[in-house]
């Protein structure tokens, strides 16, 4: 009998794609022990804005230049595939039923758990997968159950001992601290459109395919 596989998901517009999300991706790895991260750029995001987004071939792209050389690390392509808006639940289902025998780690910041009762069926998510929650170390794990939507608290109890949230289903929630890398995609496309370096913020095959596509770049108006 095979042996269940452990899998990261870490989905994001990555417009562009940078270090930070990188490093955290390996950090969970290594934490989790998970046998590989599968990056998966969304097509169109439901809780972004869709101006000065990069088209998602370009962000794909760029995605597989970036994860290039870590064994670990894949690139799905299920939310372009698909396109329409980039629901989290619908691609954990579609994963789900592709390798119903592997067990799921979704990645996400603590800013985006705090807006999770936002997101479609998001008490979906919680019998779907492990969620493990990224935050730098001004955080701290307590908040966690704070953080959950009243309406589904009653389904977790607090597991202090290993300091996670445990599902009805035996699902966690865990809290993870990564380094402290303050980079943003924002701020990225802020120094670009202001003609500013970028480099040590991306890979640097990243670096030279953004200014070989001219991406982000600042928009001159015609008088």
């Amino acid at each position: 009998m095979s042996s269940v596989m452990r899998i990261g998901i870490l989905g994001g517009t990555f417009n562009p794609i940078h270090l930070a999300h990188l490093r955290s991706a390996e950090e969970v790895r290594e934490a989790h022990q998970l046998d590989r991260v599968l990056f998966i750029p969304s097509a169109t995001p439901p809780h972004k804005r869709s101006d000065g987004l990069a088209p998602a071939m370009h962000r794909l792209v760029m995605v597989r230049l970036a994860i290039r050389g870590n064994p670990h690390f894949r690139v799905s392509t299920i939310e372009i595939d698909r396109r329409g808006r980039s629901y989290s639940v619908d691609t954990l289902r579609a994963l789900q039923a592709q390798q119903p025998r592997s067990r799921f780690f979704f990645i996400l910041g603590m800013d985006a758990f705090r807006e999770i009762r936002t997101w479609k069926e998001y008490a979906s998510l919680f019998s779907l997968c492990n969620l493990v929650v990224t935050s730098r170390p001004a955080y701290d794990s307590e908040p966690l159950l704070r953080s959950l939507p009243v309406a589904v608290r009653a389904e977790f109890c607090y597991r202090r001992d290993l300091k996670t949230l445990e599902h009805r289903t035996g699902n966690q929630i865990i809290f993870q601290r990564i380094s402290d890398l303050d980079i943003s995609a924002s701020a990225i496309r802020h120094r670009l459109q202001s003609g500013l370096s970028i480099r040590y913020l991306v890979p640097t095959p990243i670096e030279r395919y953004i200014l070989r596509h001219r991406l982000y770049a600042r928009r001159v108006t015609a008088h």
